[in-house]
């Protein structure tokens, strides 16, 4: 982060590409659209952005602001509460000044690797002090940005295949108008192969789907990717002895999650429990909140290249979710679940703007949540070299 002769210096010279100053605290969509551009990052610098908070853009002179923890958490929560996708890397402190002329909120914004990115559906970006909407060629500019980076699995080329693999409607009329803003959309002439391209669906480079629109919108998904289902599996007892009742959750991730959404709503039992002498409250043998948001995490985060699906097995005493693929990235045993990386960036952009998941990084925290309410035990995490299993007991 930075120095204080550093801010100063920022704080005394004229907004720029890279620096936006503000007074406001209350203006979140200000703030958000900043960070947008920042993390665009159109003249393609390779530089983070700042965002100052409690400094007058006119003067460049400090407001008297009193950062508290409060704020630093709204600021931070602007990279992970799913309005901007894909999630941006930033860091928000408190400067206290030397001079006694109050604090400075500094967030600190990291050029992404993954543009466009978009608030509300907007590509927003910066030239020089000003900010606004990207235009065509500017989006095309971001477009070849990113498939000159390194891509995760789902950005890359599913070869061989074509837009008729794809259920266009599907993407045309239920993910495109909650992804793109309508304003955009209302102006967009372009063909469907630059407008699944700009949401980093199709690769124009090599004329074909990429593995993520395969999983979301293809007409047959196991074609592709043969395993990408999840298979589940209850059993008599606690063992996997005895015929187990069987049922496999398949096609493209849009019907999949709702029909598995569907049956987790169906899967729990609730029974009557006294909390005094004259009120009971139901409980759960599991918690639906808790199996959702960690079947959720397990489709965002698996493995598409293991020759494995998800597995969902459900015992007299437990359910076990046995995901392929171990922990990635960033993300270790000892640091689990607050660090989170992203091996499929783009389906889990998908699930939060189909409203899936609610907040990146926070489903396994959900859970355990969901699970204390209840009275239940907390789940438990296996962490394997190929896999990655999760244990949620049954309430006892």
């Amino acid at each position: 982060m930075l120095t204080e002769p550093q801010l100063l210096a920022l704080m005394s010279d004229l907004e720029s590409f890279r620096v936006e100053r503000t007074i406001s605290t209350t203006d979140t969509d200000k703030s958000r659209e900043t960070i947008c551009s920042f993390a665009n990052d159109m003249p393609g610098s390779r530089l983070p952005g700042y965002l100052l908070v409690g400094v007058d853009d006119k003067t460049g002179q400090a407001s008297g602001l009193t950062v508290t923890d409060k704020l630093l958490q709204q600021l931070t929560s602007y990279g992970s509460d799913g309005t901007i996708l894909p999630p941006p890397a930033l860091v928000a402190c408190k400067h206290p000044l030397a001079s006694g002329a109050g604090d400075v909120a500094v967030v600190e914004v990291q050029p992404s690797h993954q543009p466009p990115v978009r608030y509300k559906g907007r590509i927003c970006v910066r030239n020089g002090p000003r900010k606004g909407v990207a235009n065509e060629a500017q989006e095309r500019i971001l477009i070849e940005r990113r498939t000159a980076a390194s891509k995760p699995f789902d950005s890359q080329p599913c070869m061989g295949s074509t837009l008729d693999d794809l259920a266009l409607d599907l993407f045309l009329n239920t993910y495109r108008v909650q992804a793109i803003a309508r304003e955009v959309l209302e102006e967009n002439n372009r063909p469907v192969e630059q407008q699944l391209a700009s949401l980093r669906l199709f690769d124009l480079a090599k004329n074909c789907p990429t593995y993520a629109a395969i999983l979301l919108f293809a007409k047959d998904p196991l074609r592709w990717l043969s395993h990408a289902y999840v298979h589940f599996l209850r059993f008599p007892g606690a063992t996997m002895d005895g015929d187990p009742e069987e049922k496999r959750f398949t096609g493209d991730l849009l019907n999949l999650l709702r029909e598995l959404d569907a049956f987790v709503r169906t899967l729990p039992t609730a029974r009557p429990v006294a909390v005094s002498a004259l009120r009971e409250e139901n409980v759960y043998d599991y918690s639906p909140i808790a199996i959702r948001e960690l079947l959720m995490n397990a489709v965002a985060h698996r493995s598409y290249e293991a020759a494995s699906p998800i597995r969902f097995y459900q015992f007299s005493d437990r359910l076990e979710i046995i995901n392929p693929g171990p922990l990635y990235g960033e993300a270790t045993p000892a640091n689990f679940p607050r660090q989170t990386s992203y091996r499929n960036p783009v389906v889990a952009e998908a699930l939060a703007i189909l409203g899936f998941v609610n907040q990146y990084g926070r489903g396994v925290l959900r859970a355990q949540e969901a699970l204390k309410k209840n009275g239940s035990p907390e789940a438990r995490f296996e962490f394997g070299d190929t896999f990655f299993g999760v244990t949620i007991p049954v309430h006892p």
